[in-house]
């Protein structure tokens, strides 16, 4: 099938401020691993991210913004870092380069998340076990 543009008026471009999601994410099948609040924030953070993908946003602006109680925001941003989309230390979000495996997350939760973060020990071990086999 030949592709071509229906909307020649309409054709994107990349914008200034850099925040186009990447492709991988589909393809490399990182967005199968995620619940719908993990991928409407990191949407959220794709988009208000700067060229270095970074952002900082309040949870309760979040909350607000995303429509997610403290704890659901929580469980996205829990997944997000595990499976190496972001890092976060309170206020601050990083979107990272998608260089990882996208069918196993990574063990990086234990340094990602803030002091009051719970940490995914199930992760951290098989990183462990990783590591030292």
């Amino acid at each position: 099938m030949h592709k071509h543009p229906i909307s020649l008026a309409k054709l994107r471009q990349v914008p200034q401020q850099f925040s186009w999601v990447d492709q991988r994410l589909v393809r490399e099948r990182y967005i199968n691993q995620l619940s719908h609040e993990a991928c409407a924030l990191y949407l959220f953070l794709v988009t208000v991210a700067d060229a270095q993908g970074l952002s900082f946003y309040s949870e309760q602006s979040l909350c607000q913004r995303l429509s997610m109680t403290p704890a659901v925001l929580r469980q996205a941003r829990r997944a997000l870092i595990t499976h190496a989309l972001v890092a976060y230390e309170c206020p601050l979000y990083q979107v990272l380069a998608l260089d990882g495996d996208a069918r196993r997350p990574t063990a990086e939760l234990a340094s990602l998340a803030s002091d009051n973060e719970p940490v995914d020990l199930k992760a951290v071990f098989t990183h462990i076990w990783e590591v030292l086999s």
